[in-house]
């Protein structure tokens, strides 16, 4: 090979190196600047991350001016705060904003229940409303499975708990009315005892006396004739109310178990935007709640008037049953209701028996309040409702000092929801916060894999 064709290879190879050089370099460049992007993402979502798991600590404090040193040698002191708020301490500042924001929450709160004072009526027919919808709607629910119009479901349902609310109406008039005229008898039997004790006893009464008692009785019922004339009123007044509330009760219950599903979308749609998925998920989880507590809280109620009702039966009181309806209704109050209704049982024992047989009564009303207590409630309500039994005795406490007998039977299935709905709210909250943050770390490491390739293409 002649010395132009070697130098012309030379200076081709030397051309070659350098371009092949050349796109090393930039292969190198694109490599560092995919890199560096690639570090600046996952920085971004760090931060992201911190910024969410310190969302709620307290802001920096701004730094005040330096301490004013005296030029004689005096020991320094801090200078005045720039501005007022620098100079409380922040856990003051945070529990004076807890404080009014509480303020706050309680004025309406107040304002909430002034309202419902007013309206008790129909407040409570509408949550008694609720309270049987509860227990109707899984029949409702279980007609329509077998292929019935749901119209015709709630009507049939409807109109069976009607009915049988009448019989039962029925049947305690019917035994109070049988057993009255037994009753009467010891009653005044009863009254001849004290009279002989009075007369005879300790406290050697004349009958001048007794009768002089009795007349001073009569004295004072004539001088408060009118109060006793306006409680008449009062008492009619009274009833109306009572039929009222029945029938607001019955208007509500039957549109409830008909049309509840319309009536729940209506409401939610009186919620912001922002918050109607998750009262859409709250609701349902709120009335499974109140169906598993009314059911469980009726079967525990049927259990305890069984049992007290056989044991006053056995003791020979009379007026049993009607009794045992008694106890049913009152059992809907937890823990103390069936103890205080049967009470009556114990009076009618005291009256038409004996102190023993009063005394045995009172036995089994305090056994049966133990069984309930330490074994239905845990067993039957315990995993629906989950209220300890501090809460349930607090809450039907405020509840009857607030509303009476309604308030006291209120209160629980109240308290139960709302800590159903409250716990859902936080743990739905807590799943968002991880779910933004895995889905923030999923972009970043997405953007990272999509930015840097996986093999380059030669170029040309």
């Amino acid at each position: 090979m002649s010395g132009e064709g070697r130098g012309g290879l030379v200076a081709w190879g030397a051309a070659a190196t350098r371009r092949l050089s050349e796109r090393l370099e930039r292969r190198r460049e694109r490599m560092d600047q995919h890199r560096h992007a690639a570090e600046q993402e996952v920085h971004r979502v760090q931060q992201d991350i911190v910024a969410a798991e310190h969302r709620n600590d307290p802001p920096p404090v701004t730094p005040v001016a330096a301490a004013v040193r005296d030029p004689h040698g005096a020991p320094a002191f801090p200078a005045l705060p720039t501005s007022p708020s620098e100079a409380v301490p922040w856990s003051l500042r945070v529990t004076a904003e807890t404080v009014w924001r509480l303020l706050v929450v309680g004025a309406g709160v107040y304002v909430l229940f002034r309202v419902v004072q007013t309206l008790h009526i129909v407040a409570f027919a509408f949550i008694a409303a609720l309270l049987i919808s509860a227990l109707l709607q899984p029949t409702v629910s279980r007609l329509q499975q077998l292929g019935m119009p749901r119209a015709l479901a709630a009507a049939l349902t409807f109109v069976g708990g009607l009915i049988g609310i009448g019989l039962v109406g029925w049947f305690v008039g019917w035994q109070v009315s049988t057993n009255l005229g037994e009753v009467t008898s010891k009653v005044q039997s009863g009254i001849a005892q004290i009279h002989d004790w009075l007369t005879h006893g300790p406290m050697h009464l004349t009958d001048t006396q007794i009768n002089q008692f009795v007349k001073q009785l009569q004295n004072a019922v004539g001088t408060n004739s009118d109060q006793i004339t306006s409680f008449g009123f009062s008492t009619v007044g009274i009833v109306i109310e009572i039929l009222t509330g029945v029938f607001l009760a019955a208007f509500c219950t039957f549109f409830l178990i008909y049309d509840g599903a319309r009536i729940w979308g209506w409401l939610l749609k009186l919620f912001p935007p922002t918050a109607r998925i998750a009262m859409a998920g709250a609701g349902p989880r709120a009335w499974s709640t109140l169906t598993a507590y009314v059911r469980g809280t009726v079967l525990v109620a049927f259990i305890d008037s069984v049992s007290i009702g056989i044991g006053i039966f056995l003791l020979g009181v009379p007026l049993a049953l009607p009794v045992s309806v008694l106890i049913f209704l009152g059992a809907f109050v937890p823990l103390v209701g069936a103890l205080v209704t049967g009470t009556i049982a114990v009076l009618i024992a005291l009256v038409t028996k004996s102190v023993f047989t009063a005394a045995m009564v009172l036995v089994v009303l305090l056994a049966v309040q133990q069984i309930e207590g330490h074994l239905l409630q845990p067993l039957i309500l315990g995993r629906a409702v989950r209220v300890h039994p501090i809460a349930v005795v607090l809450s039907v406490t405020v509840g009857s000092i607030l509303g009476g007998i309604g308030g006291a039977i209120v209160a629980v299935p109240l308290v139960a929801v709302t800590n159903t709905t409250v716990g859902y709210l936080k743990a739905r909250q807590r799943a968002g916060e991880d779910v933004r943050v895995a889905l923030l770390t999923a972009h970043a490491e997405a953007r990272a894999a999509a930015d840097t390739p996986e093999a380059l293409p030669p170029e040309s």
